[in-house]
C-alpha cells in the first residue's frame, strides 16, 4: 500500500476517533458535548465578541470582530448537527474563522431541533430571524446565507421559501457539505461508505426520522423542496458557492446540487478537496483555513 495511502487511512482513524468522543446516544448529552466543544475550541474572545440575545424565542448571538472590519454585508449562519444535534456554540469552530476571514459580522441561532420539533420548525425559526433582520434595517442583498451539513439545507431551504413568497432573495449563498438530499439515493453514500469518518448511514437514517417523522407512512415527502433542496426549483437564484470533501458520503449531495444549479443557470461554483471529510472546515489544520479563505474570496468577489 502507497505511503500515501496509508497515511490518509491513519488521518480517517484519528478524525473517526475525536469525532466519536462527542458521539452519545443520550441525545441532551450529546448536545452539550458539542457545545461545550464549540465553546473550548471556536471561541476566541480575543478575535472576537459574542453577543447573546434572543429573537423572539429563539437564542441568538452576534459575532462581531475585534478589529476593524467591514459592515456592509452581514452572514446569516444556519448550524448543523442532522437537525436533531448542533448549536450556535459548537458551530463557532467555523464561524469565527468564516467571520474573520471575510471581515463580516455573523449572526447565528439556534433553530428548535427534533425529534422535539420536527419539519418545518427548522424553516419556521429561520423565517423569524430573517424577519428580523429585515426588520433591522438590513435589506436582502445585503446578507449572505450560510450553512454546514444540515444548516446547509436549511439556508437552501430558507432561499426557496423566499423565493416562493416572492421575497427579495438574499446576495448569495455559501453551503459546506451541505445535506440536500434526505431520500439518501446519491451514489457516494455507498461508494464513500466505509472513507467517511464522520456520516454513516445509520446516523442519517436516525436524524431523517428524526426530522420528518411522518415520513415512515409516505416516503414521498423526502422529495419535498423544504425537506430535500436538491429538488427544488433554482431559476433566479443569487450565486452559490459550495464546498465538500471527496471522503464524504454526501459528497453526491453537493455534486448533483451544483450540476442542478448550473442546469438552472445559477452562477454556482463547487470545490472538493481531496481527502477531506464531512465539514472539515472546523478543524485546526492548513486545508480547513485555505477553505475558509477560499469561501472568503469568493464573497470578496461578489
Amino acid at each position: 500500500m502507497p505511503n500515501q495511502e496509508k497515511k490518509q487511512q491513519g488521518l480517517m482513524k484519528i478524525i473517526k476517533a475525536i469525532h466519536n468522543f462527542t458521539v452519545n446516544d443520550d441525545l441532551e448529552k450529546y448536545r452539550r458535548s458539542q457545545a461545550n466543544l464549540g465553546r473550548l475550541l471556536g471561541t476566541k474572545q480575543s478575535e472576537a465578541s459574542y453577543t447573546e440575545f434572543l429573537i423572539d424565542d429563539i437564542p441568538s448571538e452576534w459575532i462581531r470582530l475585534n478589529r476593524p472590519h467591514q459592515n456592509e454585508t452581514i452572514i446569516l449562519y444556519c448550524h448543523g448537527g442532522g437537525f436533531f444535534t448542533g448549536s450556535l456554540e459548537y458551530s463557532r469552530t467555523l464561524t469565527t474563522k468564516l467571520a474573520s476571514a471575510s471581515s463580516s459580522d455573523i449572526l447565528s441561532f439556534n433553530y428548535r431541533l427534533a425529534p422535539e420539533h420536527p419539519s418545518p420548525a427548522a424553516l419556521e425559526d429561520a423565517l423569524k430571524v430573517w424577519g428580523y433582520l429585515m426588520h433591522l434595517g438590513y435589506g436582502a442583498k445585503n446578507v449572505i446565507l450560510a450553512g454546514d451539513s444540515a444548516g446547509g439545507n436549511l439556508a437552501l431551504s430558507l432561499a426557496l421559501k423566499l423565493k416562493e413568497d416572492g421575497r427579495i432573495l438574499p446576495k448569495a449563498l455559501v453551503l459546506f457539505s451541505p445535506w440536500t438530499d434526505l431520500t439518501l439515493s446519491g451514489a457516494s453514500h455507498e461508494k464513500k461508505a466505509a472513507l467517511d469518518p464522520i456520516l454513516t448511514k445509520d446516523y442519517l437514517e436516525r436524524a431523517r426520522c428524526a426530522y420528518v417523522p411522518e415520513s415512515n407512512s409516505d416516503a414521498s415527502i423526502y422529495a419535498d423542496p423544504f425537506v430535500s433542496p436538491l429538488y427544488g426549483n433554482y431559476t433566479g437564484f443569487p450565486p452559490v458557492y459550495i464546498q465538500v470533501g471527496t471522503n464524504e458520503i454526501l459528497l453526491n449531495d453537493s455534486t448533483d446540487l451544483h450540476k442542478k444549479l448550473l442546469r438552472q443557470d445559477v452562477a454556482a461554483k463547487l470545490t472538493i478537496y481531496k481527502g477531506m471529510w464531512h465539514v472539515f472546515q472546523m478543524s485546526n489544520m492548513k486545508t480547513a483555513t485555505e477553505a475558509i479563505n477560499e469561501a472568503a474570496q469568493f464573497l470578496f468577489r461578489l
